[in-house]
Protein backbone atom coordinates (compact mmCIF):
# COMPACT_ATOMS: atom_id res chain seq x y z
CA UNK A 1 0.00 0.00 0.00
CA UNK A 2 1.12 3.52 -0.50
CA UNK A 3 2.44 5.48 2.36
CA UNK A 4 0.72 8.52 1.46
CA UNK A 5 -2.93 6.55 1.60
CA UNK A 6 -4.65 6.34 4.48
CA UNK A 7 -5.61 2.80 5.92
CA UNK A 8 -8.97 1.70 4.23
CA UNK A 9 -11.63 -0.08 6.57
CA UNK A 10 -12.30 -3.41 6.06
CA UNK A 11 -13.39 -3.10 1.90
CA UNK A 12 -10.96 -6.17 1.53
CA UNK A 13 -12.38 -8.55 3.71
CA UNK A 14 -12.47 -12.57 2.77
CA UNK A 15 -15.43 -13.87 1.27
CA UNK A 16 -17.80 -14.63 4.37
CA UNK A 17 -20.58 -16.87 4.72
CA UNK A 18 -22.65 -14.39 6.06
CA UNK A 19 -23.25 -10.35 6.28
CA UNK A 20 -25.79 -7.93 7.19
CA UNK A 21 -26.62 -4.97 5.15
CA UNK A 22 -28.33 -2.13 7.13
CA UNK A 23 -29.46 1.16 5.86
CA UNK A 24 -30.77 4.12 8.05
CA UNK A 25 -31.81 7.34 7.62
CA UNK A 26 -30.96 10.15 10.41
CA UNK A 27 -32.68 12.15 12.94
CA UNK A 28 -32.67 16.06 12.56
CA UNK A 29 -32.83 16.75 16.14
CA UNK A 30 -29.13 18.22 17.08
CA UNK A 31 -28.76 15.75 20.47
CA UNK A 32 -29.00 13.12 17.82
CA UNK A 33 -26.65 14.52 14.99
CA UNK A 34 -24.12 14.46 17.95
CA UNK A 35 -24.35 10.87 18.72
CA UNK A 36 -24.10 9.66 15.52
CA UNK A 37 -20.50 12.13 15.23
CA UNK A 38 -19.98 10.65 18.54
CA UNK A 39 -20.64 7.19 17.79
CA UNK A 40 -18.30 7.40 14.74
CA UNK A 41 -15.68 7.33 16.81
CA UNK A 42 -16.75 3.87 18.83
CA UNK A 43 -17.29 1.38 15.78
CA UNK A 44 -13.62 0.11 15.57
CA UNK A 45 -13.65 -0.36 19.17
CA UNK A 46 -17.12 -1.96 19.25
CA UNK A 47 -16.11 -4.44 16.29
CA UNK A 48 -12.55 -5.67 18.39
CA UNK A 49 -14.78 -6.38 21.32
CA UNK A 50 -17.22 -8.66 19.74
CA UNK A 51 -15.34 -10.35 17.32
CA UNK A 52 -13.11 -11.35 19.74
CA UNK A 53 -15.56 -13.91 21.25
CA UNK A 54 -14.80 -15.79 18.15
CA UNK A 55 -11.29 -14.97 16.68
CA UNK A 56 -11.54 -17.04 13.45
CA UNK A 57 -14.63 -15.63 12.71
CA UNK A 58 -13.24 -13.18 10.01
CA UNK A 59 -15.94 -10.65 11.14
CA UNK A 60 -15.39 -6.74 10.07
CA UNK A 61 -17.63 -4.14 9.90
CA UNK A 62 -17.79 -0.68 6.68
CA UNK A 63 -19.56 2.29 7.51
CA UNK A 64 -20.95 4.83 4.61
CA UNK A 65 -22.50 7.55 4.79
CA UNK A 66 -24.64 9.35 1.72
CA UNK A 67 -24.23 12.63 0.35
CA UNK A 68 -26.86 14.23 2.70
CA UNK A 69 -25.98 13.22 5.23
CA UNK A 70 -21.84 14.01 5.39
CA UNK A 71 -23.10 17.47 4.54
CA UNK A 72 -25.27 17.35 7.35
CA UNK A 73 -23.15 15.78 9.85
CA UNK A 74 -19.85 17.16 8.95
CA UNK A 75 -20.12 19.93 6.64
CA UNK A 76 -16.64 21.05 4.28
CA UNK A 77 -14.48 19.11 3.18
CA UNK A 78 -16.41 16.95 1.16
CA UNK A 79 -15.36 13.94 -0.84
CA UNK A 80 -15.20 15.12 -4.35
CA UNK A 81 -17.32 12.69 -6.14
CA UNK A 82 -19.84 12.00 -3.02
CA UNK A 83 -23.48 13.02 -4.38
CA UNK A 84 -27.35 11.34 -4.15
CA UNK A 85 -27.69 8.67 -6.74
CA UNK A 86 -29.71 8.86 -9.31
CA UNK A 87 -32.16 6.75 -11.21
CA UNK A 88 -30.86 5.25 -14.21
CA UNK A 89 -33.48 3.86 -16.94
CA UNK A 90 -37.32 4.32 -17.61
CA UNK A 91 -40.34 2.49 -18.06
CA UNK A 92 -40.04 -1.16 -16.17
CA UNK A 93 -36.05 -1.42 -16.10
CA UNK A 94 -35.23 1.02 -13.28
CA UNK A 95 -32.29 1.39 -11.04
CA UNK A 96 -34.43 3.19 -8.44
CA UNK A 97 -32.66 5.75 -6.29
CA UNK A 98 -34.09 4.83 -2.85
CA UNK A 99 -33.13 7.45 0.66
CA UNK A 100 -30.12 6.74 3.05
CA UNK A 101 -27.69 8.47 5.33
CA UNK A 102 -25.94 5.66 6.93
CA UNK A 103 -24.78 2.10 5.76
CA UNK A 104 -23.23 -1.18 7.71
CA UNK A 105 -21.75 -3.97 5.84
CA UNK A 106 -21.02 -6.63 8.40
CA UNK A 107 -19.28 -9.60 7.17
CA UNK A 108 -18.65 -13.03 9.31
CA UNK A 109 -18.32 -16.73 8.67
CA UNK A 110 -20.78 -16.89 11.72
CA UNK A 111 -24.33 -15.53 11.73
CA UNK A 112 -24.37 -14.78 15.18
CA UNK A 113 -21.37 -12.40 15.55
CA UNK A 114 -23.09 -10.45 12.37
CA UNK A 115 -26.34 -10.28 14.61
CA UNK A 116 -24.28 -9.38 17.95
CA UNK A 117 -22.30 -6.41 15.71
CA UNK A 118 -25.53 -5.08 14.32
CA UNK A 119 -27.48 -5.10 17.63
CA UNK A 120 -24.78 -3.62 19.50
CA UNK A 121 -23.81 -0.98 16.77
CA UNK A 122 -27.83 -0.20 16.53
CA UNK A 123 -28.40 -0.06 19.72
CA UNK A 124 -25.67 2.61 20.37
CA UNK A 125 -27.39 4.89 17.60
CA UNK A 126 -30.61 4.20 19.58
CA UNK A 127 -33.05 7.31 18.33
CA UNK A 128 -30.42 9.17 16.72
CA UNK A 129 -31.29 6.97 13.43
CA UNK A 130 -34.52 4.99 11.32
CA UNK A 131 -33.24 1.55 9.94
CA UNK A 132 -35.33 1.83 6.79
CA UNK A 133 -33.37 -1.60 5.12
CA UNK A 134 -31.72 -4.37 6.93
CA UNK A 135 -30.95 -7.61 4.36
CA UNK A 136 -29.56 -10.75 6.14
CA UNK A 137 -27.29 -12.36 3.67
CA UNK A 138 -26.10 -15.97 3.33
CA UNK A 139 -23.46 -17.81 0.93
CA UNK A 140 -25.26 -20.11 -1.71
CA UNK A 141 -23.09 -22.62 -1.86
CA UNK A 142 -19.96 -22.08 -4.10
CA UNK A 143 -20.38 -18.60 -4.41
CA UNK A 144 -23.22 -18.57 -6.81
CA UNK A 145 -26.07 -16.08 -6.62
CA UNK A 146 -29.54 -17.05 -6.27
CA UNK A 147 -30.12 -17.49 -10.33
CA UNK A 148 -27.66 -19.98 -9.90
CA UNK A 149 -24.43 -18.50 -11.82
CA UNK A 150 -21.19 -17.80 -9.96
CA UNK A 151 -21.03 -14.18 -8.58
CA UNK A 152 -18.04 -11.98 -8.13
CA UNK A 153 -15.95 -13.70 -10.70
CA UNK A 154 -14.65 -10.89 -12.25
CA UNK A 155 -13.11 -9.54 -8.88
CA UNK A 156 -9.97 -7.77 -8.74
CA UNK A 157 -7.61 -9.20 -6.39
CA UNK A 158 -4.59 -8.40 -4.28
CA UNK A 159 -2.93 -4.83 -4.98
CA UNK A 160 -5.29 -4.81 -8.30
CA UNK A 161 -8.05 -4.89 -6.04
CA UNK A 162 -6.53 -1.71 -4.01
CA UNK A 163 -6.08 0.19 -7.18
CA UNK A 164 -9.48 0.11 -8.56
CA UNK A 165 -11.58 0.56 -4.74
CA UNK A 166 -9.17 3.10 -2.38
CA UNK A 167 -9.02 6.65 -3.50
CA UNK A 168 -5.54 7.88 -3.67
CA UNK A 169 -4.39 11.69 -4.56
CA UNK A 170 -6.67 12.63 -6.54
CA UNK A 171 -8.51 13.46 -3.49
CA UNK A 172 -6.05 13.72 -0.82
CA UNK A 173 -8.00 15.08 1.95
CA UNK A 174 -10.17 11.77 1.71
CA UNK A 175 -7.20 9.39 0.76
CA UNK A 176 -7.89 5.47 2.05
CA UNK A 177 -11.84 6.19 1.40
CA UNK A 178 -13.87 4.15 -0.70
CA UNK A 179 -17.48 5.07 -2.60
CA UNK A 180 -19.62 1.98 -2.76
CA UNK A 181 -23.36 1.57 -4.07
CA UNK A 182 -25.87 -0.74 -3.08
CA UNK A 183 -29.07 -1.79 -4.76
CA UNK A 184 -31.71 -4.66 -3.62
CA UNK A 185 -32.53 -7.02 -6.28
CA UNK A 186 -35.63 -9.32 -6.28
CA UNK A 187 -35.93 -12.15 -8.57
CA UNK A 188 -38.61 -13.90 -10.50
CA UNK A 189 -37.31 -17.23 -10.18
CA UNK A 190 -40.33 -18.88 -11.75
CA UNK A 191 -39.82 -17.28 -14.39
CA UNK A 192 -35.89 -17.85 -14.77
CA UNK A 193 -36.08 -21.29 -13.99
CA UNK A 194 -38.82 -21.56 -16.75
CA UNK A 195 -35.92 -20.67 -19.09
CA UNK A 196 -33.28 -23.70 -20.73
CA UNK A 197 -29.54 -23.70 -19.04
CA UNK A 198 -28.46 -22.52 -22.75
CA UNK A 199 -30.96 -18.94 -22.73
CA UNK A 200 -29.78 -18.85 -19.23
CA UNK A 201 -26.18 -18.85 -20.01
CA UNK A 202 -26.85 -16.65 -23.03
CA UNK A 203 -28.46 -14.15 -20.64
CA UNK A 204 -25.65 -14.54 -18.21
CA UNK A 205 -22.11 -14.87 -20.50
CA UNK A 206 -21.15 -17.75 -18.94
CA UNK A 207 -21.57 -21.82 -18.59
CA UNK A 208 -23.45 -22.50 -15.58
CA UNK A 209 -21.53 -25.17 -14.38
CA UNK A 210 -18.38 -24.43 -15.35
CA UNK A 211 -18.57 -20.70 -14.24
CA UNK A 212 -16.54 -20.43 -18.02
CA UNK A 213 -17.11 -17.15 -20.26
CA UNK A 214 -18.64 -18.27 -23.25
CA UNK A 215 -17.10 -17.73 -26.37
CA UNK A 216 -17.36 -14.22 -28.08
CA UNK A 217 -18.68 -15.96 -31.49
CA UNK A 218 -21.98 -16.78 -29.52
CA UNK A 219 -22.00 -14.56 -26.49
CA UNK A 220 -24.36 -11.64 -26.88
CA UNK A 221 -23.68 -8.16 -26.83
CA UNK A 222 -26.44 -7.99 -24.18
CA UNK A 223 -24.95 -10.62 -21.68
CA UNK A 224 -24.90 -9.67 -18.52
CA UNK A 225 -21.31 -10.22 -19.07
CA UNK A 226 -20.31 -7.99 -21.50
CA UNK A 227 -22.54 -5.15 -20.71
CA UNK A 228 -20.45 -4.86 -17.08
CA UNK A 229 -17.62 -4.80 -18.81
CA UNK A 230 -16.49 -1.59 -19.03
CA UNK A 231 -13.07 0.18 -20.36
CA UNK A 232 -11.55 3.57 -19.96
CA UNK A 233 -10.05 7.00 -22.55
CA UNK A 234 -7.05 4.37 -22.98
CA UNK A 235 -8.82 1.08 -23.76
CA UNK A 236 -7.84 -0.44 -20.26
CA UNK A 237 -10.29 -2.59 -18.22
CA UNK A 238 -11.92 -1.09 -15.31
CA UNK A 239 -13.26 -2.96 -12.27
CA UNK A 240 -14.99 -2.43 -9.37
CA UNK A 241 -15.17 -4.59 -6.14
CA UNK A 242 -18.34 -6.52 -5.29
CA UNK A 243 -19.49 -8.74 -2.50
CA UNK A 244 -22.69 -9.27 -3.59
CA UNK A 245 -24.86 -12.06 -0.96
CA UNK A 246 -28.36 -13.87 -1.62
CA UNK A 247 -30.97 -13.50 0.19
CA UNK A 248 -34.61 -14.84 0.82
CA UNK A 249 -37.24 -16.03 2.50
CA UNK A 250 -39.11 -19.17 0.43
CA UNK A 251 -42.69 -18.84 2.39
CA UNK A 252 -43.27 -15.47 0.95
CA UNK A 253 -41.51 -16.31 -1.86
CA UNK A 254 -38.91 -13.77 -1.48
CA UNK A 255 -35.52 -14.65 -3.72
CA UNK A 256 -33.04 -11.72 -4.12
CA UNK A 257 -29.75 -10.40 -4.60
CA UNK A 258 -27.91 -7.60 -2.14
CA UNK A 259 -25.23 -5.62 -5.02
CA UNK A 260 -22.61 -3.81 -2.82
CA UNK A 261 -20.18 -2.40 -5.12
CA UNK A 262 -17.13 -0.72 -4.34
CA UNK A 263 -15.10 1.79 -6.40
CA UNK A 264 -12.55 4.86 -5.97
CA UNK A 265 -15.27 6.47 -8.21
CA UNK A 266 -18.93 6.28 -8.02
CA UNK A 267 -18.03 6.39 -12.57
CA UNK A 268 -17.75 3.09 -12.81
CA UNK A 269 -20.50 1.51 -11.29
CA UNK A 270 -23.04 4.10 -12.54
CA UNK A 271 -21.59 3.49 -15.81
CA UNK A 272 -22.17 -0.35 -15.56
CA UNK A 273 -25.86 0.28 -14.55
CA UNK A 274 -26.31 2.46 -17.61
CA UNK A 275 -24.85 0.23 -20.23
CA UNK A 276 -27.73 -2.62 -17.85
CA UNK A 277 -30.60 -0.58 -17.77
CA UNK A 278 -30.32 1.45 -20.80
CA UNK A 279 -28.45 -0.43 -22.75
CA UNK A 280 -25.08 -0.40 -25.08
CA UNK A 281 -26.00 1.10 -27.69
CA UNK A 282 -29.17 2.18 -26.04
CA UNK A 283 -32.42 -0.46 -26.14
CA UNK A 284 -29.36 -3.30 -25.95
CA UNK A 285 -30.24 -3.61 -22.22
CA UNK A 286 -29.11 -6.31 -19.83
CA UNK A 287 -32.12 -9.13 -20.05
CA UNK A 288 -31.29 -10.16 -16.52
CA UNK A 289 -33.59 -7.43 -16.14
CA UNK A 290 -36.60 -8.69 -17.22
CA UNK A 291 -36.28 -11.55 -14.25
CA UNK A 292 -34.20 -9.31 -11.90
CA UNK A 293 -35.94 -6.09 -10.29
CA UNK A 294 -33.94 -3.27 -8.26
CA UNK A 295 -36.11 -2.06 -5.71
CA UNK A 296 -33.68 0.33 -3.79
CA UNK A 297 -30.58 2.11 -4.43
CA UNK A 298 -28.37 4.56 -2.50
CA UNK A 299 -24.48 5.79 -2.69
CA UNK A 300 -22.17 5.99 -0.01
CA UNK A 301 -18.75 7.31 1.21
CA UNK A 302 -16.65 4.96 2.94
CA UNK A 303 -14.09 7.27 4.79
CA UNK A 304 -10.77 5.76 5.69
CA UNK A 305 -10.20 3.61 8.91
CA UNK A 306 -8.69 6.67 10.93
CA UNK A 307 -10.72 9.59 9.13
CA UNK A 308 -14.16 7.41 10.35
CA UNK A 309 -12.73 7.48 14.04
CA UNK A 310 -11.79 11.16 13.38
CA UNK A 311 -15.01 12.06 12.23
CA UNK A 312 -15.94 12.24 16.19
CA UNK A 313 -14.58 15.19 16.18
CA UNK A 314 -16.52 16.76 13.55
CA UNK A 315 -19.40 19.30 13.47
CA UNK A 316 -20.12 20.72 10.50
CA UNK A 317 -16.71 22.27 10.32
CA UNK A 318 -13.56 21.95 8.98
CA UNK A 319 -11.19 19.28 9.13
CA UNK A 320 -7.95 20.04 10.38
Amino acid sequence: MNDSIQQPQAVFSPVTRHAIFIVATLSPVPAHLAAVRAWCGDIAAVVRSVGKRVPAGNLTCVCGFGSEAWDTLFGAPRPRQLHPFSPIGSGERVAVATPGDILLHIRADEMDLCFELASQLVAKLGDAVTVIEEVHGFRYFDQRAMIGFVDGTENPEGHEAFDYTVIGDEDSAFSGGSYVLVQKYLHDMQGWNALSVETQEKIIGRHKQSNIELDEAVKPSSSHSSLTTITDEQGNEVKILRDNMPFGRPGLREFGTYFIGYARSPQPIEQMLENMFIGRPAGNYDRLLDFSHAVTGTLFFVPSALLLEALADRSGAELH
